[in-house]
């Protein structure tokens, strides 16, 4: 992996060799098929599906209902290791916990887990790095590395609903209810994997783990043609569009992608998928000072957003190593959402848990040292 040049984009992730197939990258069917391939009785597919999804028991000696000696070649087959844990840092009484993963390949991706008194909220990485290159970004300044597998997303979220199952996250023993796809990478350019893992996460168990799609919210920079997909895909979870800037001029600087497809197409194709839904769109803003928190951008995206079905999440910027950027004063935050509320539009400030431990929005950079 190579820095990118400032502006370039990268939508092909370069091709490394595959993580090992896991039961959470197949539909029960196709377990049932592998198992049978392998030799194995196919019946035990949904057995170890319900241990996965269900019970979340990754230890083959709980798995009492299977026969000793088949427990082993099971785990070989279908529950292949896909992520290690390299560190874990806590934040906020320990109910943030942000984990550094190492993937078969070496590489590294990050997962937080954040827990608040009504629910918990996972966010997952969908790439190793990002090739959408946004300047304010840490991972989007690192490049991409590869794409991640359906299992590897998928395997994020079921780490933190062990986690919460076992009680080890203050607060007793709880449930994963949010996944939101805003660690590392752009999902919709992981189309593929993505929408497998939000079926995977969505389907009841022992299919998967029957979190509900309302529940889960995926990113995007802004791919136009990737929206337009997933208004195909029939689905009901959340679109969240990082914006950053109401206006093409400045938002080709900060969200480079903004140079294929302009602020006015991502807008029109996020109304087309909150027509289909019935969904409010999130739009994702992140204040920089003196960069996109004046005034008038406030009053332009207000007229842009103006009757539609959208909610905007304004995200003080978070701060990242090296960055000449920093989060607007408290007064221009106040008087963007004023502004913005002069319009009618739905607006929140984001809760920025986590950056103490570089886990907030933006921040994830997935260094070992």
């Amino acid at each position: 992996m190579s820095a990118q040049k400032p502006g370039e984009l990268v939508f092909e992730a370069p091709r490394r060799g595959k993580p090992p197939r896991h039961l959470a990258d197949l539909t029960l069917i196709e377990r049932k098929q592998a198992l049978s391939n392998a030799g194995l009785p196919g019946f035990r597919a949904a057995q170890l599906s319900t241990h996965y999804f269900d019970r979340l028991e990754d230890d083959p000696q709980g798995w009492t209902d299977i026969p000793a000696a088949q427990r082993e070649q099971l785990r070989e087959a279908m529950l292949p290791s896909l992520l290690t844990a390299v560190r874990e840092l806590t934040a906020d009484q320990g109910t943030t916990r942000k984990t550094l993963w190492k993937l078969h390949d070496g590489a590294l991706v990050e997962s937080v887990l954040m827990r608040y008194p009504d629910r918990a909220t996972m966010c997952v990485s969908s790439q190793a790095g990002c090739g959408m290159n946004c300047p304010f970004c840490a991972t989007g300044q690192a490049g991409l590395t590869r794409n991640m597998s359906t299992a590897e997303i998928v395997e994020q979220v079921v780490a933190g609903a062990r986690s919460l199952a076992r009680g080890e996250v203050p607060g007793g023993p709880g449930r994963v209810s949010n996944v939101v796809f805003m660690g590392m990478g752009e999902p919709l350019a992981n189309y593929k994997a993505v929408i497998s893992a939000v079926r995977r996460l969505v389907e009841p168990a022992p299919e998967g783990l029957g979190l509900s799609q309302r529940h889960i919210t995926v990113s995007t920079v802004g791919l136009v043609p990737a929206i337009e997909k997933l208004i195909e895909e029939r689905l009901n979870v959340t679109l969240a569009v990082s914006l950053h800037a109401p206006d093409d001029e400045l938002r080709d600087e900060l969200v480079p992608v903004n140079t294929r497809w302009k602020v006015g197409e991502v807008l029109g194709a996020a109304w087309d998928y909150a027509g289909q839904t019935g969904r409010r769109v999130s739009i994702e803003y992140a204040l920089i000072k003196d960069v996109n928190d004046q005034a008038w951008r406030a009053d332009l995206l207000g007229k842009r957003l103006k009757g539609k079905l959208a909610h905007v999440n304004l995200i003080p910027l978070n701060p990242t190593p090296g960055s000449k950027w920093t989060a607007s004063r408290p007064e221009d935050e106040a008087a963007f959402v004023r502004t913005l509320e002069a319009h009618g539009v739905a607006v929140t400030v984001r809760d920025t848990r986590g950056r103490e431990i570089d886990g907030a929005c933006g921040q994830l950079a997935a260094h070992e040292d």
